[in-house]
């Protein structure tokens, strides 16, 4: 499927600010199940460029400015070919040891609730616990909007039974990494019709052994098919964040965020 994005970040200040860096990771990621067509990402109209490519394989940008701004728009947009791969990552780029996805963050920190929810969820291999405990999270988490926020961790998640993509991942990342299975945040987009704020979504890729990186998407009871983006990998929602920065000298922020994703014209022509 080709699938057209664009995705439009707008942040004001008031005074102006004096000073910006961001750092940028809205580049889709490149594997076997997804092929940038034509990408571009711009900041105020400048284009912006990858610098690198990260030990979990996404490339990065940076931007800087020292000119006062009291706009900054960050534009990312193309085009993206998928293929449907039932989940299963092959062709990334990523130099990380699954080990390192066994770490625990502030937002996936297990909790007795967490401990339960892994342990009811094992099955008779790795891959049926994963597809069991998505289940499993979705269940136990209703998809709400407006009833989390982007500090809420998996604990609270759970304990509150609401929530959105954010927190279905990081529920599902938390039991995973208790049941010692690799587990990681993904960023990215899908397409309309399906679970997600936006179109901007989240899900979770878990390490099976016999199959490298799978994801699981517990917002839409299914592992990602060809209707998902994959942008970019972290840890947890905060160290997975596309867009990360800091500016100086002003007091009051507005963001405000736009994301179209739909299939191509020349697909939908065809």
């Amino acid at each position: 499927m080709r699938l057209s994005v664009r995705h439009v970040t707008r942040y004001e200040y008031n005074p102006p600010a004096m000073r910006a860096d961001l750092r940028l990771r809205l580049f889709p990621s490149r594997f076997d199940g997804q092929k940038v067509v034509n990408w571009s990402v711009t900041v105020n109209g400048d284009e912006v460029r990858p610098l690198f490519i990260n030990a979990f394989g996404d490339e990065e940008a940076v931007w800087r400015t020292d000119r006062e701004q009291s706009l900054i728009e960050i534009v990312a947009e193309g085009m993206v070919e998928t293929t449907d791969a039932a989940g299963v990552m092959r062709g990334l780029r990523d130099f990380s040891r699954p080990a390192v996805f066994l770490r625990e963050t502030k937002l996936t920190a297990p909790s007795r609730e967490i401990l339960e929810l892994a342990r009811a969820s094992a099955a008779g291999n790795v891959l049926d616990t994963l597809h069991k405990l998505s289940q499993n999270v979705r269940n136990a988490v209703e998809y709400e909007q407006n009833t989390t926020h982007a500090l809420t961790t998996a604990t609270e998640a759970l304990q509150n039974g609401k929530g959105v993509c954010q927190d279905h991942a990081h529920v599902f990342i938390a039991a995973a990494r208790l049941a010692d299975i690799p587990a990681r945040y993904v960023a990215g987009y899908i397409s309309a019709g399906y679970v997600g704020r936006q179109e901007s979504h989240a899900w979770a890729e878990a390490y099976v052994p016999e199959l490298g990186w799978v994801g699981f998407d517990p917002s839409n009871r299914q592992s990602p098919t060809d209707a998902y983006i994959r942008i970019c990998s972290g840890l947890d929602a905060a160290d997975a964040a596309p867009l990360r920065g800091w500016v100086s000298a002003s007091v009051r922020e507005t963001l405000a965020v736009e994301v179209d994703v739909a299939p191509s014209p020349q697909q939908a022509q065809q």
